[in-house]
């Protein structure tokens, strides 16, 4: 006798309800390098195998060896550990590591394999897949940075951080290797920061606080009055008025906030933001996540390059200076973008006419500003310069690449213009 049940429609819907609901989990890319295999035993030892989340460990490694990570973290979880194999799906309450050799992104929730591309001796497989997870898992994205030398992970922190994804960090003085722990801490407002045994169980109480993603702000309206409060601290504090801020992004990083000190509701939080400054400005900082990098956008850039500028400059007078306004500037490498490609234009132009490009670069962030006047930027920006640019216009110097004075000739100067709002400058002076 046949007992299987007919396939209906509605029997098709439930299966494809459960296969959405199925992926709707966290996804925790884990950054580590030398010191990392310590501190991955110390945070999976603590973390429950039925947490609900993925865990996908980028460590650097020898390319030469083989990987043995799989092995000696199933001696220290029950939750199933695998190396990736390409377009792996990924499924809660599993541990997928990266093989040797490889570097890795996701895309509709599975692992995918590239060759790695030398840039200069540089790797950065960690900023790869930060990036990679942003994009793919939104608010559902985790990042976290422990022991390691370097820099790698610091730029992709900040994407996740830009589509309302949680950062955390192990505590450097807990770190074998501190480097790659301070570097992320200096580069983002990090939602927690605690030692490697620690973080399980501060993740996991974070994430009970964080709502659910919502389609509409039926909620927030009857939490108007709370908002505004929150943008009076925010203004009184800083001198910004966030009330033509977008609502929905205003709204995640109180949200984010309130999960990070375990506060249920918004008043309470109002409360909290009255009694502590400190708060009240690293939930100003919050708001001002700049995710920037060189030539992002590229087709855009090339565009510039290739048309739009020859154009503009083809009918220009000898010796006429053009102005660029380079607004929301965060850490200058749009302002410096445009310099080189203008140094390009001139360049190709049989007669460039003495022509000269003066970019002011603004930004609230007074930090972002300071970055941007030094023209210092760390070594994983080799990611998305070419070897060409690189070399042209960089000097390789310590940990980072400096921009060459003929990039930004006549200095970098920054000076508050206004009081109310503050907006801080950076001039770069450029002369082909």
């Amino acid at each position: 006798m046949n007992t299987k049940k007919p396939v209906t429609e509605e029997t098709t819907k439930g299966k494809a309800t459960a296969l959405v609901e199925n992926t709707d989990f966290p996804i925790v890319g884990i950054g580590a390098s030398a010191g990392g295999l310590e501190a991955l035993e110390q945070f999976f030892e603590n973390m429950p195998k039925d947490c609900g989340m993925a865990f996908v460990i980028i460590q650097h490694l020898d390319p030469s060896r083989i990987g043995i990570m799989p092995e000696l973290l199933q001696r220290i979880t029950s939750m199933k550990v695998v190396q990736v194999i390409d377009r792996i799906k990924v499924n809660p309450n599993c541990v997928y590591v990266i093989p040797p050799n490889k570097s890795m992104s996701m895309l509709n929730c599975a692992l995918h394999l590239f060759d790695p591309v030398e840039s200069h001796g540089l790797r950065l497989p960690i900023d790869i897949f930060f990036r990679s997870l942003a994009e793919d898992r939104l608010e559902k994205s985790i990042g976290i940075v422990l022991s390691g030398m370097g820099s790698d992970g610091s730029l992709g922190l900040k994407a996740i951080k830009e589509k309302n994804g949680a950062v955390l960090v192990q505590e450097p003085t807990s770190a074998k290797f501190d480097s790659m722990p301070r570097n992320a801490i200096q580069s983002i407002v990090a939602d927690i920061v605690a030692p490697a045994n620690e973080l399980p169980s501060k993740l996991i109480k974070f994430l009970q606080f964080i709502p659910a993603p919502k389609n509409d702000l039926d909620k927030e309206v009857v939490n108007k009055s709370n908002l505004e409060k929150i943008v009076i601290l925010l203004r009184e504090q800083s001198g910004h008025d966030f009330s033509l801020y977008k609502k929905n992004t205003l709204f995640r990083r109180i949200e984010r906030r309130k999960g990070v000190h375990q506060i249920d509701k918004i008043n309470n939080y109002v409360r909290f933001l009255q009694g502590n400054p400190k708060e009240v400005e690293i939930l100003f900082k919050e708001l001002l996540i700049g995710v920037t990098s060189f030539f992002r956008d590229t087709e855009v850039w090339n565009m510039l390059r290739d048309t739009l500028l020859p154009s503009l400059v083809s009918d220009l007078p000898e010796r006429y200076k053009l102005r660029a306004w380079v607004t929301g500037c965060s850490t200058g490498e749009e302002a410096y973008s445009l310099a080189i490609v203008f140094k390009e234009v001139m360049e190709k132009l049989k007669k460039h006419k003495n022509l000269s490009l003066q970019i002011f670069a603004t930004d609230l962030d007074t930090d972002a500003i300071e970055i941007a006047r030094k023209g210092f930027f760390s070594k994983n920006i080799a990611a998305d310069l070419t070897p060409e640019r690189l070399s042209r216009f960089f000097n390789a110097e310590g940990h980072g690449y400096q921009v060459q004075s003929h990039t930004r000739n006549g200095g970098v100067c920054t000076s508050k213009r206004y009081q109310r709002p503050a907006v801080y400058q950076a001039r770069y002076s450029f002369v082909p």
